[in-house]
């Protein structure tokens, strides 16, 4: 019995949640890979997948042993990545996801200079602002902004991302500008549709009191370049990440408003699965972006 390649295919399974899908994964066939869990099995004398016709289950000896599996297959990737990186150029190929407007503004230029520093690696990139299921798409390595829900990846946080509201100074000379955040329901306002609550903006005064205004949408988009593009060109105030927002507002074309108000702020992370082990060549990308990013990342400065 190779006790390697049943790891590989018990973890694939768990991972996959199928055998077909497992298989397809590793590039085997079905039969392939349930005779390799049996062998798994059958050597450790314990049941670890409790399979019917519907689907399939870890059994408690399985939950203990998973884990383990785990570990034991990152050991031994890292120790071979220990030998190869010394002696050897970063190699393989990459497969990125990230949202898109912060994949457009940034990590492609980025990527540019990585790629040639490391001519043997190969990009696969999905730019989409979709979150997508990182194990079951195949993706190495992803780039998320704000909260994380799934507590088996591993998150490597890149930068913090700070809002700013702006308006353009058209707008502005027309509409007024206002001075607290209850002013802004007399405004037209450009609203991002990915968020939970896109009218609804939240505001801390100097005093640490929050602010929730309801705003009246003028615009409705899923990604942040159009609305700040509608914002500079006088449709209204929008909300938007310093990341997108910053070169428009240092060529002045946007203006800040309420700035002695606190806005909110997220986490720009690095995340890849936690279920198999992850590639030196994936490892230096992340580390690269953060080394790029930083708790004050250049797109901050030179802004209030």
């Amino acid at each position: 019995m190779d006790r390697l390649a049943c790891l590989e295919s018990f973890v694939a399974v768990v991972e996959s949640g199928q055998f077909s899908a497992a298989a397809e994964r590793l590039g085997l066939g079905k039969s392939v890979i349930s005779r390799r869990v049996s062998e798994l099995e059958e050597y450790l004398g314990s049941l670890l997948i409790q399979r019917t016709t519907r689907r399939l289950s870890l059994t408690d000896a399985g939950r203990t042993f998973y884990p383990r599996a785990i570990q034991l297959l990152e050991d031994l990737a890292d120790a071979e990545q220990s030998v190869s990186s010394a002696q050897h150029a970063l190699s393989g190929r990459i497969r990125l996801a990230a949202p898109l407007s912060f994949g457009l503004m940034h990590l492609a230029p980025a990527l540019n200079s990585f790629m040639s520093k490391h001519p043997g690696v190969i990009l696969d990139m999905d730019f989409n602002d979709s979150q997508v299921d990182l194990i079951q798409e195949g993706v190495d390595l992803a780039l998320r902004i704000g909260q994380l829900e799934d507590s088996t990846m591993v998150a490597l946080p890149l930068a913090p991302i700070r809002t700013i509201l702006c308006a353009s100074p058209g707008y502005l000379a027309r509409y007024g500008t206002p001075e607290t955040p209850e002013a802004l329901t007399g405004h037209q306002c450009l609203c991002y549709s990915n968020l939970p609550e896109p009218q609804k903006w939240r505001f801390v005064d100097h005093r640490g009191v929050a602010h929730t205004v309801r705003v009246e949408n003028r615009m409705l988009a899923n990604n942040g370049q159009i609305i700040l593009e509608a914002a500079a060109s006088g449709h209204g105030i929008c909300l938007s990440p310093t990341f997108i927002a910053y070169r428009t507002i240092l060529e002045g074309r946007l203006v800040p408003i309420l700035a002695d108000y606190e806005l909110p702020t997220a986490t720009a992370y690095a995340i890849y699965p936690n279920r198999r082990f992850i590639p030196q060549r994936v490892r230096v990308l992340a580390e690269y972006f953060r080394e790029l990013f930083g708790e004050r990342p250049y797109w901050d400065e030179g802004l209030v």
